[in-house]
C-alpha cells in the first residue's frame, strides 16, 4: 500500500491486504528506511545487516525484522525452526528509522549490556528502548566500529517488557546511572 510510505512515528502501517500486498508494501518501507537509507546510522556509526552463509543479508534482516522465530514440530516429532510473519512487528517497521535517529528523546532509553551468544561468546549490545510505546531495538556491537541490526519488536506479554526493564536496571547500576552509552 503506497500510503504505508506516508506513515510517520506513532503511527501504525496498514496491513490488511494479500499477503503478498503487505510483503511488497513492507519491502518498499524497508528500502527506503534502511537497505538504501545511506544515512543509517546511530550515533555516526554505521549499522549492518548480520552475514548469514549463503543467505542475502539484507533479506534476513528483513525477516527478523517482520517475523519471529517459531519451533515447530513435523510429523515425525522432530523440532526445526522456522520465521513467521508478525503483524506487530510489521507494522512498526518505520518505527526503527524514528529510534536509530532518537526522535522522541524523553521515551527513548538507551542502554548497552555484556551478552551471552547462543554461540557461547560474549557480545555487547545497545538497546533502544521506548517504554511509552513498548518498544524495543536491538544493536550489537562490531568488533571493527559500528553495528549489526539484530531485530526490532512490540514487547507483548510474550516478548517480555520485564526482561528488558530488567536489563536496563543492570545496566544503569553498572555506569552509576547514566542511561546513555
Amino acid at each position: 500500500m503506497p500510503l504505508n510510505l506516508t506513515k510517520k512515528y506513532p503511527d501504525l502501517l496498514d496491513l490488511m491486504m494479500s499477503d503478498k500486498e503487505n510483503r511488497d508494501s513492507l519491502r518498499r518501507v524497508f528500502r527506503r528506511d534502511i537497505e538504501e537509507n545511506t544515512s543509517f546510522l546511530f550515533r555516526g556509526d554505521c549499522i549492518y545487516p548480520l552475514k548469514r552463509e549463503g543467505k542475502d543479508s539484507m533479506e534476513v534482516l528483513f525477516d527478523h525484522l517482520t517475523s519471529r522465530g517459531e519451533d515447530r514440530a513435523d510429523g515425525t516429532h522432530k523440532k526445526y525452526k522456522c520465521r513467521v510473519f508478525e503483524k506487530e512487528r510489521s507494522e512498526r517497521l518505520h518505527w526503527i528509522k524514528h529510534h536509530i535517529e532518537e526522535k522522541s528523546p524523553s521515551c527513548i532509553r538507551v542502554f548497552t549490556c555484556e551478552e551471552r551468544t547462543n554461540q557461547g561468546k560474549n557480545a555487547t549490545k545497545t538497546y533502544i528502548y521506548d517504554s511509552e510505546q513498548k518498544y524495543v531495538i536491538i544493536l550489537e556491537h562490531q568488533r571493527k566500529g559500528g553495528y549489526y541490526l539484530l531485530t526490532a519488536y512490540y514487547l507483548s506479554e510474550e516478548y517480555g517488557r520485564k526482561q528488558i526493564e530488567k536489563k536496563l536496571k543492570q545496566s544503569l547500576k553498572r555506569t552509576q546511572g547514566s542511561n546513555h552509552i
